[in-house]
């Protein structure tokens, strides 16, 4: 967390507090997260004076687009940006501000310290991590059934953990993979190069659709996600499966199982996928 469709409606609702605002200055409280450049002094002196044209994201990364700058932002699994008054008081796990011109602030809170940023030249950003390592985005031309199918059968990995990785398609995280594969009715474990052109269709479309859906619903939250405004998500109402072991399938009636798949909590029907 938070995934696509989470940090689409991020970028939404950010774009409808800070766009056009300009940065007077910039705090920053954990160096750490700061990836470039180097000299976190550099960061804060390139910020100034610049403002917030353009929002916009990649996978599940946020891009901020100055006049000068594309301010590369992964939220990781904690991450949160909420907009202030410069008179709040600042909360805790508080770690980078931006302080604006009209006297509000854009806070970035991150209780695991797991974000990071990066900043550069407007223009370079895609020459450079994170961005350089990225596959094509769910919803773009680029993402064809043709390329969907050379990418998985060029791995033995399980299907699972192919489709986890950022360079097959971006924006897919662990809840939107269990989702998308129990629509598909492909079993997590399989070799993603024994599925088969008609499962690769299948898995295609159901990528595309389970995404489009959870980014309609405002994302879905789990633990603790939010949007900007501080608004929930409300498409865990509509999982078939994940967070839901022990229960029944809304498809079959079995009850749902749960194993770990690369590491990762896999949730899915035996049932509906054999």
């Amino acid at each position: 967390m938070p995934e696509l469709p989470e940090v689409e409606t991020i970028r939404r609702t950010l774009i409808k507090l800070v766009l056009h605002k300009q940065i007077d200055h910039v705090s920053v409280f954990w160096p750490k997260m700061i990836k470039h450049p180097e000299e976190v002094e550099q960061f804060k002196d390139a910020l100034i004076g610049q403002t917030i044209v353009q929002i916009e994201r990649r996978g599940k990364l946020l891009i901020f687009y100055t006049n000068d700058y594309a301010l590369v932002s992964h939220l990781r699994m904690e991450g949160r940006y909420t907009l202030f008054s410069k008179n709040d008081p600042i909360e805790k796990h508080t770690h980078i501000i931006f302080h604006f011109s009209d006297g509000t602030e854009l806070r970035y809170k991150d209780v695991r310290k797991f974000g990071t940023m990066h900043l550069y030249k407007k223009g370079t950003e895609f020459h450079f991590s994170p961005l350089n390592q990225l596959g094509p985005e769910p919803f773009s031309d680029s993402f064809t059934i043709s390329a969907l199918a050379e990418k998985l059968g060029k791995t033995n990995r399980k299907v699972k953990t192919a489709l986890l990785d950022q360079k097959i398609v971006v924006g897919l995280g662990n809840i939107y993979v269990d989702e998308a594969l129990f629509r598909a009715k492909i079993h997590p474990e399989r070799a993603a190069n024994s599925l088969t052109r008609e499962e690769i269709e299948r898995l295609h479309r159901e990528i595309i659709a389970t995404l489009s859906e959870a980014v309609s619903k405002g994302g879905s939250t789990i633990r603790s996600y939010v949007n900007s405004q501080g608004q929930i998500g409300m498409f865990q109402l509509e999982h078939f499966v994940y967070g839901r072991e022990g229960e029944d399938c809304k498809i079959c009636g079995s009850p749902l199982e749960k194993s770990v798949v690369g590491g990762r909590g896999t949730h899915y029907c035996a049932n509906c996928q054999k």
